[in-house]
């Protein structure tokens, strides 16, 4: 139960870490958001250090102000079991604690797939949703994450599912249609096979699909042959933050 108006919520990317203040009850950004660039090479110390730049520029917090942060990576117990377009260094690493000692307090540490999905549910596309929701990211990989009942399952990378001897997002992410010029129909080819195996798998509810392509989902998604109803996602590149935020107090 959320016993606090305001959290701090910090996505980190492989290009960019953004955050804001969020209030908890609406879902709204009641500050600007701060972004910086990822420093060059994802190194955890470099990283760590730019997410306290983001957090002191932040207005009207202070030490009691719960904080929460995603990474696009395997998280458990505050550990990185995997790392995408960051350093190998995070693999195996005690990352909440790293943040923990450079911020200077406790913290919540979640996937970032995982915060977005959550946000989606709780503010956006799925807004008190009762079912089961499978939330989609198509960008440079393919990021998911399952909430049941407003209950999120941890973890999922179901973009890493097996398929023609490599990943579904070597084959479906929106980084291979730009990289391979594929028109939004040859992709939605792509995409069904997908959906079609995750729509088996999980019997979900509902989809919903994020990422920065979603803006057009209107060129793709009805392209898609699916028992599910599929909607885009709306709370768009601050999914993260919310959901990092809402986490930080659930």
């Amino acid at each position: 139960m959320i016993k606090t108006q305001y959290a701090v919520g910090v996505d980190i990317g492989g290009t960019g870490i953004k955050g804001a203040v969020v209030d908890l009850a609406t879902g709204e950004l009641v500050s600007d958001r701060v972004k910086i660039p990822t420093p060059e090479g994802g190194e955890p110390e470099a990283i760590a250090q730019t997410v306290v730049d983001i957090v002191t520029q932040l207005p009207n917090i202070d030490e009691t102000t719960p904080v929460g942060v995603c990474f696009p990576a395997i998280v458990k117990k505050g550990i990185t079991r995997s790392a995408a377009n960051v350093s190998t260094r995070w693999i195996g690493l005690a990352a909440e604690k790293l943040f923990e000692a450079a911020l200077g307090r406790p913290i919540h540490f979640t996937n970032d797939a995982d915060a977005a999905g959550y946000a989606e549910v709780r503010f956006g596309a799925a807004n008190n949703h009762q079912g089961s929701v499978l939330v989609t990211t198509l960008g440079t990989g393919i990021g998911t994450a399952l909430i049941y009942k407003g209950v999120l399952v941890p973890n999922l990378e179901l973009g890493h599912m097996k398929y023609r001897g490599d990943s579904f997002e070597k084959y479906a992410a929106n980084s291979i249609r730009e990289r391979e010029e594929l028109s939004y129909s040859d992709w939605a080819a792509r995409l069904q096979i997908f959906y079609n195996e995750l729509e088996f798998l999980f019997s979900p509810d509902l989809f919903i699909v994020g990422g920065g392509v979603s803006k057009s989902h209107e060129k793709f998604l009805p392209l898609l042959n699916l028992n599910t109803p599929i909607v885009p996602a709306t709370l768009r590149n601050n999914a993260g933050i919310l959901g990092a935020a809402v986490l930080a107090v659930s």
